[in-house]
């Protein structure tokens, strides 16, 4: 299948697989997702490969129903209960802590397989990772704990910043805690940070020429499900004001941005379509162990180093999981 049919047969805030005749039995998935369709496509492909390894196919034994909040947090409470009454086997959640804390307020007996990328037990949604308990689990990446390694990259990209600027989504429950550590690193590395929050796509314009008149000399983009789904225009912004800038995955290095670092995204989403699988199978969620995402990337694109004027030093070319010329 094409990538660009896939994306179709996914978009929508809410798109349902439909059932074949004589399949009523057909179990439902229900996916619900904090970002939009086409940026996270390779997510539910993930996802898929994952339900594949436990021997489900959509359209032969399971069904999947999906519903988008494309950076709206705020739909998500509607879509947790639409799923819940429309009584789907299982919740599989995507796009953080906001989307898996509405299907925890929806339901204490449908299970739910999360995804995220900040500690599941600080906001309360398992006991523990090892023994998670009641009827959530899934897998986290903890990319939200990697700023401070991000801006050391940074560092050594870009040696003599000293006037460093993070954008973050002041909508996403993530945000306070990242800010936080950033602005600890940056005193350990005695750079001034400045941090903008634009609400959406419309202020983007406005925060970059903040940017320019206070001559912010690199920047880092949050871990966000709203910005990853507009990573086209951060980027496209970035070489625009020509800003080295470093992101939370490869994704948006692949999209043209300078550098990332991060766990790996899709591999998450496939150990959560294992997880879905399994439960369908009747695996009880408190007996599977939150996944914890072993695998950090370092992503580099030389020809936006070559573009923006920098070189890249051979030690951190070294380290890289993935070099883009």
């Amino acid at each position: 299948m094409k990538r660009r049919e896939f994306i179709t047969m996914i978009g929508g805030a809410a798109a349902a697989w439909p059932l074949a005749a004589g399949a009523q039995a057909m179990p439902v998935i229900g996916f619900m997702h904090a970002g939009s369709p086409g940026p996270s496509a390779e997510q539910v492909e993930s996802f898929l490969k994952g339900l594949a390894e436990s021997g489900l196919t959509v359209g032969q034994n399971v069904a999947v129903e999906y519903h988008w909040a494309e950076g709206r947090y705020d739909r998500l409470p509607a879509f947790a209960a639409d799923l819940v009454k429309r009584r789907v086997a299982v919740l599989a959640v995507g796009g953080g802590p906001a989307a898996v804390l509405a299907a925890k307020a929806a339901t204490t007996t449908i299970p739910v397989v999360f995804v995220s990328g900040d500690d599941p037990v600080k906001y309360g949604l398992v006991a523990s990772l090892n023994r998670p308990g009641g009827n959530i689990t899934g897998a986290v990446f903890f990319n939200v704990g990697l700023a401070g390694k991000r801006l050391e990259l940074l560092r050594e990209l870009v040696p003599t910043a000293a006037l460093v600027a993070f954008i973050v989504d002041p909508k996403n429950p993530e945000t306070e805690h990242e800010t936080r550590d950033l602005q600890a690193a940056a005193r350990a590395l005695a750079l001034r940070l400045d941090v903008l929050s634009p609400k959406d796509q419309g202020e983007f314009d406005t925060a970059f020429a903040k940017l320019a008149q206070q001559k912010i000399e690199a920047l880092l983009i949050a871990s966000s499900p709203a910005l990853f789904g507009w990573r086209d225009r951060l980027v496209a912004l970035a070489a625009h004001h020509s800003l080295p800038t470093i992101y939370p995955v490869r994704e948006w290095v692949q999209a043209g941005g300078l550098a990332s670092y991060g766990n790996s995204i899709p591999d998450a989403y496939r150990q959560s379509g294992v997880y879905a699988g399994r439960i369908l199978q009747g695996t009880q969620p408190a007996d599977l162990p939150v996944v914890q995402s072993t695998r950090f990337e370092l992503a580099i694109n030389l020809k936006t180093a070559k573009t923006l004027g920098l070189t890249v030093p051979p030690s951190l070319l070294a380290r890289a999981d993935e070099v883009i010329e």
